[in-house]
């Protein structure tokens, strides 16, 4: 594609430009929705004609799609040549390239651990202090973002090594609208209040919770993030910080009360569809099935913003099932904190073009084109959130920007020994009856042997 030569009225350019742009989704300059400006300005500051620029990431398949669709922007705006390769093994592979010396120039990190390993190993390229001072000025909880992009480099010194781009979200709560209004049940607003409302469905003969934490090899990990908000929502989030890198135990009293949270809910056999004794063989796919039936076997189902693909066939998100936000404490004053994940762009090859991408990465049009689609969250203050494809995604994009912390996902930044293998477990044998105590001195018991 060539550069968009912008001269004279912005708009004007961009629409007779549009005829060049057939490779892109959306024409510049037609769409209200989305911020051109940003692509103008940022086109008229960047030429890269001639250069090419290599991204290696985890996408395949319709997320390949939707990336490449962002970074034909990229291209109509500075007239390089992008080529993206994705690889459902990019863990193993960007070690093996990196330590080859042979890495694209920009690689797309689902994990901050493995993007920390390489930059402490030298391996990624410290991006400019602006960065930093972007995702602290226009991402909400921005000081967030920067900390979970800051690492130690091969000098022991810290610095900001990735950007974060898509974002996933967990702390969510699904539920029918129908059966709420049915039963006269308001959306509650606080921890205080949620637990009442729990109280209330069991009052009223009804079962308040499905929970589900089967998963083949991988039972358990669903209660890892029940455990994680309830860290978030308990301690501040420095605590859940020591915690994730085990500065203070598994078994600390703090952590044993944020897993005994979890089992408020899921331990009482008058709260969950089955008892608490399907807690652990029910499969999470199945789990929220039960919001579903007539009369419902549950009203609220605790899970990540994916789980509506496991919903019944023709379920129409805001009419038959709709989320709210797993609400925190009133009473803790912790603000509103968010349990997600997300993907990270680090450099690993620097050169001009990829420095450009990572400006590239702060334009608005770079975030509203994917939210436009499908499957693509951000906590990006100054993106307009009418872009969004759809009212689910802007409700879940609202609690982004409205939050006031954001974590990774804790088990996800443990050792994998921990975070899928001993974690899991303990859950399981937490939810079949051992103590919280018991459960977390069995995972510190694993963690110590790692060491």
């Amino acid at each position: 594609m060539h550069k968009v030569l912008l001269t004279g009225v912005a708009t004007l350019a961009l629409v007779t430009g549009a005829a060049q742009a057939a490779d892109l989704k959306f024409a510049p300059g037609e769409d209200s929705r989305f911020n051109w400006d940003s692509f103008t300005q940022f086109s008229d500051s960047h030429d890269l004609s001639g250069q090419t620029l290599t991204i290696f990431g985890p996408w395949l398949g319709p997320d390949k799609d939707l990336i490449e669709s962002v970074l034909a922007y990229f291209e109509e705006a500075t007239g390089a040549n992008v080529e993206y390769s994705g690889s459902d093994s990019f863990e193993q592979q960007i070690v093996i390239d990196t330590q080859a010396g042979s890495p694209a120039n920009i690689a797309v990190f689902p994990q901050p651990g493995l993007a920390a390993d390489l930059a402490a190993k030298g391996f990624l390229t410290e991006l400019p202090d602006s960065a930093g001072e972007f995702l602290s000025e226009k991402y909400a909880a921005g000081q967030s973002w920067v900390d979970l992009s800051t690492y130690e480099g091969s000098d022991g010194e810290p610095g900001l090594y990735v950007f974060p781009y898509k974002a996933d979200l967990k702390s969510l709560v699904w539920y029918v609208p129908d059966n709420f209004d049915d039963a006269g049940y308001d959306v509650p607003e606080t921890m205080e209040e949620l637990k009442a409302l729990t109280e209330q469905i069991v009052a009223d003969g009804g079962t308040p919770w499905c929970i589900g934490l089967g998963s083949g090899g991988a039972t358990g990990w669903p209660a890892t993030d029940w455990v994680e908000d309830m860290m978030l929502r308990t301690q501040p989030p420095e605590v859940y910080d020591q915690w994730v890198t085990n500065e203070i135990p598994f078994n600390d009293p703090r952590v044993v009360n944020a897993i005994d949270e979890f089992g408020w809910f899921a331990k009482n056999d008058q709260f969950v569809d089955g008892g608490a004794d399907a807690v652990a063989s029910t499969d999470f796919r199945d789990s929220p099935k039960g919001l579903f039936d007539s009369p419902p076997k549950c009203y609220m189902h605790h899970m990540a913003s994916f789980i509506p693909s496991f919903f019944p066939e023709g379920t129409e998100l805001g009419l038959d099932a709709d989320f709210f936000y797993f609400p925190a404490y009133e009473g803790e004053d912790l603000g509103r904190p968010v349990l997600g994940a997300g993907t990270l762009f680090g450099i690993t090859e620097d050169s001009p073009a990829a420095q450009a991408f990572i400006e590239f990465l702060e334009t608005p049009i770079a975030h509203e084109v994917w939210m436009a689609q499908s499957g693509f969250l951000t906590p990006f203050k100054d993106v307009n959130p009418e872009a969004y494809a759809n009212d689910t995604l802007r409700g879940e994009g609202e609690i982004l920007t409205e939050a006031t912390t954001f974590r990774f996902d804790g088990s996800d930044l443990m050792p994998g020994k921990i975070g899928a293998g001993a974690f899991w477990t303990g859950m399981i044998d937490y939810v079949g009856g051992q103590s919280a105590e018991d459960a977390a001195t069995e995972i510190q018991n694993s963690w110590d042997t790692l060491k």
